[in-house]
């Protein structure tokens, strides 16, 4: 049969499914040819649905309309159609309608069905002679394929052996495990003989389409939900080839749950009743469920626990839940009978709210009758019942005397300047008359009284000048007394007695006065001060001019108000004034000393403080450590050893005679040699030799020269303390004889009246 006839012709390129990435535009383009015997407007637009109008962005469709004459082709219309950045991979339909309802209306709408796949960025661009391949049914992200648990799923996998060349196809779904999936290659009729059932691949000729099935069946324990399992393509021909696509399928989710309670003990006297709660999961998804029970009668008659009372169900896995149940209360447990039953049911609620099965399971509990010899103990309880009611009448006319209940000091070691405070307790105190206070100490203290002849005194009472009285009632007839002041500050040992006197109100068998008392022992420490456990000098001796550098080490330094420094010669004379270094709190407050010293273990470590040494002589340092918290003791600590302080170094700077320096010296008889000397030092003494009278440090003197001058002058200086060496320069001296001319000889000899001079003889007065 022939087909109709259309007058109008489409030539559409490419005619068959397209391919594009995400970003990627695809062009289509649509010739027109007017067969027929009029002319005519026609309309070309696209009919599309949602899914594909997502993947596009478009709202309406692109039109194009061409006015064509009988016999007249249309210029190649031209569509662009691009494809959505954040496009999903998939497949999506679309249909091109020709139209032209003025003029052909018997022969149009024409519809071209066509495809836009979707790809992988991963995927290889796609060349005009690569092999190609699309899914049927075509899925995207809003059109899903639903799974039935009930049979497989399967699909078809259309290849294209777009190439000159026979090739080799072969399918894999690199996201999914094994058992995932089966995929089954139809027999071509090239396999070869016996080969059908072993088929691995689909060979196609050059051109030609052929098709994988490809069959989905989950394991019964995949989660319900989405998946986007990848398919790939492998071309033998072209290995390097990447053809993929995306199948979306969805899960249904199943809900189904067994629950089940197995009963292991429901009757019970003094036992708990047992039970199996049995949980299986059949659905598809995870439970999360919350285990309780509910009440089937009147009255809650019981109490429950579940363990554990929360279970986590994977598919298809059990669980098993203990639930204990305990009959209340006491006294509702029959006396006779079959015993009492209570009736529960389970109850079970989804932390997801998800849907679960509308009956659960339901239980009964039968609490026995009691035992006979139970009875017993009812007539004893009765006859205990009335021996209180008696007691209570004996006490209401023997009222309980007062008692003592504790009596202790709120510190029974506090310091020396801190107050002594008592803190009592009294029962049944509205029989109290008076409270004495007695103390026994190093000091003579007189008694403390308290008198509750009109009720508590105004000085324990709201009278007190504190803001919080020290004494409080507290229910059933007890006064609490804390922090009662007795004013005992001084140092000692103490022992504080409690005495309390008073009077029954129901005289019937003694109107005496009855006295309790008890004690306690404070004891009164002398006040903490800071203490020098080290005081030393880095060295015993030293020289005038020189700093002397002091060490020390003082245990609890908050303590400390100030340190002062002292040092005393041999001869009682003070160093100097006291060195003084104030403290504020503990804290140096002199930022020198700052920099020397460091506080570590409550110690305050101050290393190499220098103190010049400013005289010379053996001296005693000592360190004293002035507390600051009132107390009058002062740590004292001295060195160990004197320190001595050496005079600086004395030595003689200069020492001439005629200004010479020379230690050979020649001199003339009957002149005159002037001696010049300088020395530098303290405490030294100063001789000129060989005559040994001491001179002073600076000098000069002129002596004549004769032949008893003497042969050897020196300068000497000594130490006065003995601690230095003596020094002495000197001077080796030749004397020549003057010669006198020859007189002329008398004849009378002179006598020698001269007396002999002698040559050390002192030229000093």
């Amino acid at each position: 049969m022939q087909g109709k006839f259309n007058p109008l012709q489409i030539y559409i390129n490419p005619p068959d499914i397209q391919f594009g990435m995400p970003g990627d535009t695809i062009v289509l383009y649509v010739i027109v040819s007017n067969q027929g015997d009029k002319s005519a407007v026609i309309d070309l637009y696209f009919a599309f649905d949602e899914e594909f109008q997502n993947l596009t962005g478009w709202s309406t469709s692109p039109r194009e309309s061409l006015a064509l004459d009988p016999g007249q082709n249309s210029n190649e219309v031209i569509f662009e159609i691009q494809i959505a950045p954040d496009a999903f991979v998939g497949t999506y339909d679309y249909t091109l309608v020709v139209d032209s309802p003025l003029h052909y209306p018997q022969d149009t709408p024409i519809s071209f069905p066509n495809k836009i796949k979707v790809l992988q960025k991963e995927q290889t661009a796609i060349r005009l002679n690569d092999p190609t391949f699309f899914i049927r049914p075509n899925t995207n992200p809003n059109k899903q394929l639903i799974f039935n648990f009930s049979e497989p799923l399967q699909v078809e996998v259309i290849v294209d052996n777009r190439s000159p060349r026979v090739d080799r196809f072969r399918l894999t779904c690199p996201d999914l495990d094994d058992d995932w999936f089966t995929i089954n290659y139809p027999a071509t009729g090239f396999e070869g003989q016996g080969l059908v059932s072993d088929v691995t691949a689909l060979e196609l000729n050059p051109g030609n389409q052929g098709q994988i099935f490809l069959k989905f069946h989950p394991p019964a324990d995949t989660l319900a939900g989405n998946y986007s399992p990848t398919i790939r393509l492998y071309s033998e021909n072209s290995p390097d080839l990447v053809l993929l696509d995306l199948v979306y399928i969805q899960i249904p989710t199943n809900y189904r749950l067994d629950i089940e309670l197995n009963t292991i003990l429901a009757q019970v006297s003094r036992s708990l009743g047992k039970y199996e709660l049995s949980l299986v999961n059949r659905g598809n998804i995870v439970r999360e469920l919350i285990l309780s029970l509910k009440n089937r009668d009147e009255e809650e008659l019981y109490t429950y626990t579940f363990e554990p009372t929360e279970v986590r169900l994977l598919p298809s896995r059990s669980a098993i839940a203990n639930l204990m149940v305990k009959p209340r209360p006491w006294w509702r447990r029959p006396w006779f009978g079959t015993g009492l039953t209570v009736n529960f049911q389970v109850d079970i609620k989804d932390q997801h709210s998800l849907p679960l099965p509308n009956t659960f399971p339901q239980g009964t509990l039968v609490w026995k009758p009691r035992p006979w010899w139970q009875f017993l103990l009812l007539i004893l309880a009765i006859l205990g019942l009335l021996a209180g009611i008696g007691f209570i009448i004996w006490r209401i006319l023997n009222p309980e005397p007062l008692r003592l209940a504790s009596f202790d000091a709120t510190n029974s070691r506090i310091t020396e300047g801190d107050e002594v405070a008592l803190n009592w307790k009294i029962q049944q105190y509205k029989q109290l008359q008076k409270l004495i206070i007695a103390t026994k100490g190093s000091q003579s203290i007189e008694p403390i009284t308290y008198d509750f002849s009109n009720g508590i005194p105004e000085s324990l009472g709201k009278g007190a000048a504190d803001r919080i009285p020290p004494c409080q009632v507290q229910e059933k007839q007890e006064l609490i007394c804390s922090n009662v002041k007795t004013g005992v500050k001084t140092r000692g040992n103490y022992t504080f007695e409690l005495q309390a006197v008073y009077r029954k109100k129901i005289q019937l068998f003694s109107n005496k006065e009855q006295l309790v008392s008890k004690t306690t022992q404070v004891e009164i420490a002398e006040k903490p001060i800071a203490q020098v456990i080290d005081f030393k000098a880095d060295k015993t001796q030293y020289t005038k001019g020189q700093n002397i550098l002091l060490n020390w080490t003082i245990e609890r330094p908050l303590l400390l108000g100030q340190i002062q420094i002292i040092g005393s010669g041999d001869d009682g004379i003070s160093y100097s004034e006291p060195i003084i270094y104030k403290f504020n709190e503990g804290n140096i407050t002199d930022p020198k000393l700052q920099k020397l010293c460091t506080q570590q273990n409550q110690q305050l470590q101050c290393k190499n403080i220098p103190l010049a040494a400013s005289k010379a002589g053996n001296f005693a340092f000592e360190i004293k450590a002035f507390p600051n918290n009132g107390s009058q003791k002062i740590d004292v600590k001295k060195t160990e050893s004197k320190i001595a302080i050496l005079p600086k170094p004395f030595k003689i700077v200069s020492f001439t005679i005629n200004n010479s320096e020379q230690p050979n010296v020649v001199l003339n008889e009957g002149t005159t040699a002037t001696l010049n000397w300088r020395v530098e030092g303290e405490n030294i003494q100063v001789k000129l030799l060989p005559y040994g009278n001491d001179v002073s440090a600076v000098g000069s003197i002129k002596l004549p020269v004769n032949l008893a001058f003497p042969l050897q002058i020196a300068l000497q200086v000594n130490d006065i303390s003995g601690k230095q060496q003596s020094q002495q320069r000197g001077f080796a001296i030749t004397v020549l004889k003057k010669v006198e001319p020859t007189p002329t000889p008398s004849t009378t000899p002179l006598p020698n009246t001269l007396p002999p001079s002698n040559p050390f003889k002192s030229p000093f007065p």
